[in-house]
């Protein structure tokens, strides 16, 4: 909470209250009529964006390469600048800051100037913006006044000051308080995740502006903001480091599709629209991987020695031949000794390019020492024939007995393909991965065709990662394309820097390099951004990584998201207490060191913003009944509802349930209340849920538009609700092998009311 002083705001005051309040109405007409020019201005540069755009396209491809350079920088200026000013609409300003000085500074999710130059708002991320966060009454940073500007859509509805200098208490004004934050954290939640730029805390702006090298670890409990804090933080640094960020982009982890739904708007908000979003299931290109069932596979398959067997089962397909192979070329027979092939696997293997790339040389060298051969042989019939006879290398190639002959020695592979047989062929599995059990490797056999799952994501990079492309055509033209680029890069260099001068005259920076023009012009299809060209490509590095529930991620997975970022350059956020994977890690140095080593620092958040106190006191209550070490949290707020604790028969479980959904439903105001169940009644729970409220009941964890869900504990993690109705915590607890950390996600998942009921004894703590 401020240090300032509190009272009322407009927004939250009774809509029937007639009652006129000296200094608010003044205060919000005020800020009304700044309010309208502001969108009056977004309003034009989206005009004329619009303008310049369309008569950009109108041209057409003529000129030469340096033109056409020009012409598609500007156009991709326009298209980025467009998607940013369209994301801002919706409460585009919402601060303002009156200096000592007597400058008055709006703040804004991004900056505006006037046509004559003349800035209207700041950046919220901009240097000076930063002491809207950070000044208090007993630091002001030069600020008399921090004002909080309420709006819905485009409309000013309240206004709410932090007074920091003492001597303006004096003045006739009631829009004093920290309703503002109070506002945000009592509204009813909407299924997607809002962003907090309004309301940042001051130990929260300290971690979003932080720099951006290294690996930051951000450790923070139930409702401390975590997740709002790193999205944040990446708009942050996308904004700060944009030179570096534009081209290599910043990729976020999170742990389901659920919870990526749920944040996908956040960034667009803030004025970012290039940030790659991707669930750990979808992390390699092309396969989106299924819940693991057995946790005891899923601990196992993230495991670390996965790099070790993957790489013994690519080995594995590389293989000699015993002794002499006979091959019919055209009808005469050559016989292929061990020796030759020695001698090409070898070669290949030389080379240290990846299996299938290598597998190129390999071909090579044994065709056309086979082809030798046959000459030879051809020779020596026809003696005295001086023929031509390089007819005879594609002779060799093509031959039946010889593909048949390569493939047996080294068979091109799809890293599905490479899996596949792993868990299908025990024999290869053994051959390959002596440091697993019988036991543990039959747990692992699948039969082929089964769908992958996320545990395999992992495994699937890694094969990736040693086989290369499936196509090894793909590489050289891959090769052709680059040095085309290369070519055309001085050309783009040069419309780069003849068309920043105009961008800056717009007030516009950043948008713009000379990469992304070369592959603008390469590029044959739509306009790829940098983010929709990463999504597509599994060797993509990104300049940073944003990881939340970065508690719950096994080594494998770590191994994999190393690789996307070379450079280390993370934001990692989470809470080891809330860990409920098998793979969850005791501490951020156990998860982390085999890695970073010790070169990572970590952040606390220590305020639970979104929890009631009376709800937080009975989870810690239960977390340390049952052995869990959590943070001691403070709340900013106490709640209005006890948590109610209800004890029916087993027959009555799920009727009981759907009746206290629908009781907390209408306690709440009709916001959104959440069943979180065991998975064996997640079904029967939703059908009776639908029985009872019809379509107002989301389909399931992919849909949080509806006004009641039902979802397992799992899919619960790193989302909020009005209300949970929690149904047998004791089942939920004997479904994670006795961690408690999935029940204390679950107990604080409500911004305002818990409901549990219980036909089973309830666990210890409550």
């Amino acid at each position: 909470m401020s240090d300032s002083h509190s009272s009322t705001t407009a927004e939250m005051m009774p809509e029937d209250n007639d009652i006129p309040v000296p200094g608010l109405e003044a205060g919000v007409e005020e800020e009304r009529e700044y309010v309208g020019l502001l969108y009056s201005r977004l309003d034009e540069l989206r005009a004329e964006k619009e303008v310049q755009l369309a008569k950009v396209r109108s041209v057409g491809s003529s000129g030469t390469m340096q033109n056409a350079s020009e012409r598609d920088a500007f156009a991709a200026m326009y298209e980025d600048r467009l998607a940013q000013l369209n994301a801002v609409d919706d409460r585009l300003v919402f601060g303002r800051l009156d200096h000592d000085s007597g400058e008055c500074r709006y703040i804004g999710r991004i900056g505006l100037t006037a046509a004559n130059h003349q800035r209207l708002m700041l950046d919220w991320r901009a240097p000076e913006a930063g002491v809207f966060y950070q000044a208090t009454a007993f630091e002001r940073q030069g600020v008399r006044r921090r004002r909080h500007l309420l709006l819905k859509r485009r409309e000013v509805h309240g206004v709410e000051d932090d007074v920091l200098d003492a001597s303006m208490l004096e003045e006739d004004s009631h829009n004093h308080g920290d309703g503002a934050l109070l506002a945000a954290l009592t509204a009813r939640r909407t299924g997607q995740m809002g962003d907090i730029v309004a309301t940042i805390q001051s130990e929260q702006d300290r971690i979003i502006r932080a720099g951006m090298p290294g690996v930051m670890v951000v450790q923070g409990g139930p409702g401390t903001g975590k997740t709002a804090v790193a999205l944040h933080r990446a708009a942050y640094l996308l904004y700060s480091n944009r030179d570096r960020l534009k081209s290599a982009g910043v990729l976020i982890v999170g742990p389901n599709s659920t919870f990526m739904s749920y944040i996908d708007r956040v960034l667009p908000s803030l004025g970012e629209t290039g940030v790659v979003l991707s669930s750990l299931s979808e992390l390699f290109p092309g396969v989106r991987g299924i819940e693991e069932k057995d946790p005891s596979v899923e601990e196992l398959k993230g495991r670390l020695d996965w790099v070790q067997i993957i790489a013994a089962a690519v080995r594995h397909r590389q293989r000699t031949i015993p002794d002499v192979r006979d091959v019919t070329v055209d009808g005469t027979r050559v016989g292929v000794t061990p020796k030759m092939v020695n001698r090409a696997l070898e070669r290949a293997r030389a080379t240290g390019k990846p299996y299938n790339e290598a597998r190129t040389t390999f071909v090579k060298v044994l065709v056309k020492e086979i082809a030798e051969k046959l000459e030879r042989i051809i020779e020596k019939r026809s003696e005295g024939n001086e023929a031509d006879r390089s007819y005879l290398t594609e002779d060799v190639r093509s031959a039946r007995d010889v593909r048949v002959l390569l493939n047996l020695c080294w068979m091109p592979r799809s890293p599905q393909g490479l899996l596949e047989d792993l868990f299908a062929k025990p024999d290869y599995l053994a051959d390959v991965a002596p440091q697993l059990s019988p036991a543990q490797r039959e747990r692992l056999r699948r039969e082929p065709g089964a769908d992958f799952t996320t545990a395999d994501v992992p495994l699937l990079d890694e094969a990736a990662e040693l086989l290369g492309a499936l196509d090894v055509t793909a590489g050289r033209e891959a090769a052709r394309q680059k040095a085309a680029q290369a070519r055309s890069l001085e050309n783009a260099q040069r419309a780069v820097e003849n068309a920043t001068p105009q961008l800056e005259e717009m007030g516009i920076e950043g948008f713009l390099d000379a990469q992304a023009v070369v592959d603008m012009n390469t590029e044959t299809g739509p306009r790829l951004t940098a983010a929709e060209r990463a999504q597509v490509d599994r060797t993509w590095t990104y300049g940073h990584v944003v990881v939340d529930e970065a508690q719950e991620l096994s080594p494998m997975q770590w191994h994999v998201l190393m690789r996307r970022c070379p450079l280390k350059s993370f934001t990692i956020v989470g809470d080891i207490a809330q860990g409920s994977s098998p793979s969850a890690a005791s501490s951020w140095q156990e998860a982390m060191e085999p890695f970073v080593g010790e070169r990572m620092r970590v952040e606390e958040l220590t305020v639970n913003y979104r929890t009631p106190g009376t709800i937080v006191e009975l989870a810690e209550r239960v977390a340390a009944a049952n052995g869990l070490t959590t943070t001691s949290l403070r709340t900013v707020r106490e709640g209005d509802y006890p948590p109610v604790v209800e004890k029916v028969e087993t027959d009555q479980l799920i009727s009981a349930a759907t009746a206290a959904v629908g009781a907390e439903h209408e306690r709440v105001g009709e916001g959104l209340v959440a069943a979180i169940v065991p998975e064996r009644l997640l079904g029967a729970t939703r059908r009776a849920l639908v029985s009872q409220f019809g379509s107002r009941v989301g389909r399931g964890a992919g849909s949080l538009t509806e006004d009641i869900l039902a979802l397992s504990a799992d899919e619960a993690k790193g989302l909020e609700f009005d209300a949970v109705v929690l149904v047998e915590p004791a089942e939920i607890l004997e479904e994670t092998a006795g961690r408690v950390g999935s029940l204390y996600v679950a107990l604080t998942r409500p911004t305002h009311a818990l409901h549990v009921v219980a036909a089973r004894e309830l666990p210890a703590g409550f």
